[in-house]
């Protein structure tokens, strides 16, 4: 192959093959997909050079080989490092689990060996390569390539799959559903049906089937829902049982799973195609819901959705329908996997990740990955600058401060403006040159800016600053454009950065760094609400990188907006001034002016005269448009009722409005009492482990649950609380009990005390009024 040609990585990964190491990674191209083949890359090790006689004599003793290089390298601490090279992975795992028994330092010896080969080429996402074709079939193999990155925005096949089974894991159906594809793989004798079926004779042959679909359609990238932990999980296991390997990858290979020990969590791998579950995807892009069962998720988003959300019911309902009417079936299962299809397609999941990975160089289905990602973009400027990176910390590191909270001054206000810092902490790494490099260079320059907790950081060497600015003006031309996946998967990307910095799961953690970031903030935010102050204002609340403030005098949306605007320019001027004059920097700090409340409330924590942090609610004003907003109080929480929230709602807009609230909490309270708010009473929490971890507390959604549980038993249905979910339960005179099996009266007065009277004593103070002298009610202690 003379020419270059350029794809996208989909699957990256490294083994031995006969004593020599072998990287492979696949490529989405325009032509196809491509897979690369690299043999001999020498897997490294690093070790500090007056340890080299000692290791030495560790691997002759080990007879493992290797050859030694001093290329000039050093630590952060200015120690001079040398490198280790090794034939093969087995050599470089054993070298360094005997170098670190013999207590030699050994750094970065964590890197996999594919994800090396793309660090030192500074490769993410997009690839240039040009090698030696060899045919294969289905795909196109490259031997010996070499590569350089590149932007390739790639065309995806996309294939949507979902499976239905029976509770014990039984397959029934396949649904496929794509750009050209509309089919279900049932078991089954065929019978006339809307759907198309391809109906298998057993499940071995619904395997193969799956098999040949799969290899006929060849998609990049597979999505559904909860699709790693539940779909490919039953098949591999009914593969498994009867002695199937299922080979879904591409060039024929078979899917691997595996599980972490420690978090449960389940990785699969299918040669050169991607599986994303929409679950973590949407995760990942910041997406939040009260649940994110398919069904819930897609009425929210799409409108739509399945004809109910019993787990129990529905499964009860798949199987009567497998045995029945199979072609319903069918209908339903092909439906599940449009659902998903119509998800991805409405949020742009796809090109979030893409572009997340094109920042970051992470795997388009890594779930989280901060860590990974920050060290994916630094280390490479680190290694080309002539260090390498430290080794996680001992004992998981120090605790870093959080951000300012000030403390709040409680009331019932008009005219309260919102003044944002426009991304606070990336900002500051720009302004003061936060940096692990440059806080190992500043330590000994007399010119460096100093930081927190003794930190100082050099003017001149350091690449964090640089990155970010990179990465802001290319969020700002994100907005510009209005390509919201790209804006938001550099705004993740950008806030991230000061959390891994005080994490003691990243290489570069430093209580140093991250504290000059928190602390500076809060230096900044006090400062601003001073130069505001004397501005003839009064800041009443301030919270990380926002200032709330009541104006002097009347206003309208018009006089308010003006007056927000002139602080925020005032402040970033006088950051400008004050930053230039002391320290000699320029200021990238840069406060905005976000929204007016016509009407603010500030709580008290509730029981207490002093104010609340974190929570608010207010009447925002835009072109005329009033809108509530709340914080932190019930109504945003998923853990108080559909009462607490939907009386929570009308109550503080009837009060903003200035309206007497009287009759409406009368009326609410006696539909309560009267049993007509029952459906609304209904609490639905996360089980955040697994039911029978929960030994010294029994908190209501546990007891619900494990009643639940004893019903399912003993009716011979499946159990659905024992390895965490949501369950659904209300309080009765008998204590909690599940929606599904209540059989006491609900306790009223229960949720009259713990719902209606927190709710309204959170405002009606301020207006001269109490929840008791309203009602009548003479309520205890809550």
């Amino acid at each position: 192959m003379s020419h270059i040609e350029q794809g996208f990585l989909l699957t990256r990964h490294s083994r031995d093959r006969q004593g020599r190491s072998e990287i492979i990674y696949w490529l989405c191209t325009a032509q196809g997909p491509v897979r690369l083949v690299l043999d001999g890359e020498r897997p490294l090790l690093l070790i500090p050079l007056d340890q080299y006689a000692n290791a030495r004599a560790v691997l002759g003793q080990q007879h493992i080989n290797y050859q030694w290089a001093t290329p000039g390298l050093h630590t952060l601490s200015q120690q001079a490092v040398g490198v280790l090279y090794f034939a093969s992975i087995a050599a470089h795992k054993a070298a360094a689990d005997a170098l670190r028994r013999d207590g030699i330092s050994v750094f970065e010896d964590d890197i996999r060996l594919h994800e090396r080969f793309l660090l030192s080429r500074f490769i993410r996402g997009g690839v240039a390569f040009m090698g030696e074709p060899q045919p294969a079939p289905g795909y196109r193999q490259v031997n010996r390539p070499r590569l350089k990155p590149t932007e390739y925005s790639p065309q995806f096949r996309v294939l949507s799959l979902d499976i239905e089974c029976s509770g014990l894991g039984e397959l029934y159906s396949v649904g496929l559903y794509g750009d050209d594809l509309a089919q279900v793989l049932m078991i089954g004798q065929p019978e006339p049906a809307a759907t198309e079926i391809l109906w298998q004779a057993n499940e071995v042959a619904l395997l193969k089937a799956l098999e040949w679909a799969l290899g006929q359609y060849d998609p990049d990238i597979i999505i559904g829902w909860n699709i790693v932990s539940f779909d490919f999980r039953v098949l591999l296991q009914r593969a498994a049982l009867h002695g199937i390997k299922l080979r879904l990858g591409r060039g024929g290979e078979p899917a691997f799973m595996r599980e972490s020990h420690y978090t449960g969590q389940a990785f699969l791998t299918l040669a050169g195609r991607v599986v994303i579950d929409g679950i973590a995807g949407l995760k990942t892009a910041c997406y939040q819901f009260d649940s994110f069962s398919l069904e819930s998720v897609a009425q929210q988003l799409l409108g739509r959705g399945k004809q109910t959300d019993d787990v129990a019911n529905r499964l009860a309902a798949i199987t009567r329908d497998f045995h029945r009417n199979k072609p319903k079936l069918a209908a339903y299962n092909l439906e599940d996997c449009r659902l998903v299809w119509d998800i991805f397609t409405h949020t742009r999941l796809l090109d979030f990740l893409r572009l997340r990975s094109q920042l970051t160089g992470l795997e388009l289905d890594r779930i989280g990955g901060s860590v990974a990602a920050f060290t994916q973009v630094y280390l490479p400027h680190l290694h080309r600058a002539g260090y390498v990176a430290p080794n996680l910390p001992a004992a998981g590191g120090l605790a870093s401060p959080g951000g300012y909270v000030m403390d709040s001054r409680p009331g019932l206000y008009r005219h309260v403006l919102v003044l944002d810092f426009k991304s606070l902490y990336p900002a500051i790494i720009r302004t003061f040159n936060i940096d692990p490099l440059g806080l190992a260079i500043g330590l000994t320059e007399d010119d460096a800016i100093p930081g927190f907790r003794g930190a100082r950081f050099s003017r001149r060497q350091h690449f964090l600053p640089a990155i970010i600015e990179h990465l802001w003006q290319a969020r700002d031309q994100a907005k510009r454009e209005q390509d919201a996946p790209r804006s938001q998967a550099i705004k993740i990307l950008m806030n991230s950065f000061y959390g891994v910095l005080g994490s003691g799961g990243c290489r570069f953690y430093d209580t140093r760094l991250a504290s000059s970031i928190t602390l500076r903030g809060h230096e900044i935010m006090q400062q601003s609400a001073r130069w505001i102050t004397e501005q003839g204002h009064e800041v009443i609340y301030g919270d990380t990188d926002s200032v709330f403030v009541l104006l002097s005098g009347h206003h309208n949306e018009q006089s308010a907006s003006a007056e927000g605007q002139r602080l925020a320019e005032c402040v970033t001027q006088q950051w400008r001034v004050h930053l230039q004059s002391s320290l000699q920097l320029e200021s990238h700090l840069e406060l905005q002016f976000e929204c007016y409340f016509a009407r603010f409330l500030m709580p008290t924590i509730r029981g207490q005269e002093q104010g609340s942090k974190k929570r608010y609610a207010g009447l925002s004003l835009k072109q005329g448009e009033k809108r509530l907003v709340f914080k932190g109080l019930e109504t945003v929480r998923s853990d108080w009722t559909l009462l607490a929230q939907q009386f929570q709602t009308e109550l503080y807009r009837l009060v903003f409005d200035e309206q007497d609230p009287s009759d409406f909490v009368r009326k609410t309270l006696a539909q309560t009492l009267a049993g007509e708010r029952d459906a609304d009473l209904v609490y639905r929490k996360r089980l955040r482990r697994p039911l029978a971890q929960y030994v010294k507390s029994q908190p209501p959604q546990v007891r619900a649950a494990r009643l639940a549980d004893e019903h399912n038993a003993r009716l011979g249905l499946p159990l659905r609380y024992q390895q965490k979910g949501t369950i659904r339960y209300v309080i009765t005179v008998n204590g909690p009990e599940p929606v599904e099996y209540m059989s006491s009266a609900i306790d009223y007065q229960h949720y009259v005390d713990r719902q209606l009277k927190p709710v309204a004593e959170a405002i009606l103070p301020f207006i001269g009024m109490s929840f008791e002298a309203l009602t009548g009610q003479q309520l205890g202690l809550f």
